[in-house]
């Protein structure tokens, strides 16, 4: 193995540990804290990819805004120490059911792909790298899976902080 692989394997490790960790946490600050280092995570892969532009909006944009904000508005909203709600409620085995279900089709879905096996064509050297990415994130020849992969998740991620933040008074 090459030392790039070896730290892929590590980082890769550290950043799924940290994402089960926001999922696990029962103190919300801690989620926080634990988020920030999976956008750290990710921010070390962008790296590793070349894309420096990705990676210094990631740590910016992400750790420096989102997940600080979060950390504030966690803070000024809700007595932390004191959070009495139940940790599990009666949908857990359902959503458990679907997120399972969801994870299998786009396991098949990925491996019936054709463009799964394939490599994207490399970026030109000459032209402009932040417009060749855009072109390249939604053309099907590119990232275009990637892409629609990150806004499910961030849909997932919108409808959850939906369901925790509504008053159900």
């Amino acid at each position: 193995m090459t030392p790039v692989q070896i730290l892929f394997i590590l980082v890769a490790a550290v950043t799924l540990g940290a994402a089960l960790m926001v999922v696990n946490a029962r103190n919300l600050v801690h989620a926080a804290l634990w988020l920030i280092v999976s956008f750290g995570g990710v921010a070390v892969f962008y790296a590793m990819l070349n894309a420096g532009f990705l990676a210094v909006a990631q740590v910016v944009i992400y750790i420096g805004a989102i997940a600080i904000l979060m950390i504030f508005a966690i803070m000024m909203t809700r007595n932390v120490a004191g959070d009495s709600s139940p940790r599990f409620n009666s949908s857990q085995i359902i959503g458990l059911v679907l997120a399972l279900a969801l994870f299998a089709g786009l396991v098949w879905m990925t491996l019936s792909w054709s463009g799964a096996t394939t490599t994207p064509m490399p970026l030109d050297s000459r032209a402009d790298p932040i417009s060749q990415l855009g072109s390249a994130l939604v053309s099907p020849d590119g990232y275009v899976l990637a892409f629609e992969l990150a806004s499910i998740l961030l849909l997932g991620a919108l409808v959850g902080a939906l369901m925790i933040a509504w008053d159900r008074k």
